[in-house]
Parts: structure tokens; C-alpha cells; sequence
């Protein structure tokens, strides 16, 4: 799943705050929170203040748990699980990392 970025979305930036991924994502910084209690895989970094500092993986991973919960209607649980079955395929299958790999070097030169 590719993620579009909202207007105003710097595509080039390298990190996020908790507020900026609320607005991108149309989500309370609360569910974001909660998310990251339930899902192991969301983990934004912290400041050295604490403040969360999410990267673009981060508002993938948080895109795609929207979609499983909310347009797909899977429980938490669930999604969880599909959460990390993808992320076991995608680490296992070296043939589709190949792929992903030559897909970017195409599109950089």
C-alpha cells in the first residue's frame, strides 16, 4: 500500500510530530498513542525532550493499521496479527525485496 501524503505534507521531510501525523492522518494524537500500546511495530522515536519524532515508515505503518481497523473492520487483535505476518513476508521473501530494490533504483536514475 503506497501512502499519499495530504497537502501541505512535506514529502521530504524525515520526521514528524505527533501533531503533524494527526493532521495527516485525520486521527486523534490519543489513538496514535494508543496504537503504539498495541501495535509493536509503531514505535516513533523520541526527542531527547520526549516528544515523538514518527518517520515516513511510521505513517505508512500508521495508514495501513487505519485502513484494517476502520475501511476493513478488523479488531485490534487482528490487525495486529495481519500487521506482523506482513512484515514476516516481507522479511522472509528476498525475491520481493529484489523487486522493491530494483523498482527504487529505476525511479532514482
Amino acid at each position: 500500500m503506497k501512502k499519499e501524503y495530504q497537502p501541505g505534507a512535506n514529502p521530504q521531510k524525515l520526521f514528524f510530530s505527533i501533531g503533524e501525523v494527526s493532521e495527516i492522518t485525520h486521527l486523534a494524537p490519543s489513538v496514535l498513542r494508543f496504537w503504539e500500546k498495541h501495535f509493536k511495530q509503531l514505535s516513533p522515536r523520541k526527542s531527547r525532550g520526549g516528544h515523538r519524532r514518527y518517520q515516513k515508515k511510521d505513517l505508512e505503518l500508521i495508514i495501513q493499521i487505519k485502513d484494517l481497523l476502520y475501511n476493513r473492520k478488523f479488531t485490534i487483535q487482528g490487525a495486529s496479527e495481519k500487521i506482523s505476518s506482513l512484515h514476516k513476508e516481507r522479511e522472509i521473501d528476498p525475491d520481493l525485496l529484489k523487486k522493491e530494490l530494483q523498482e527504487l533504483l529505476n525511479i532514482l536514475d
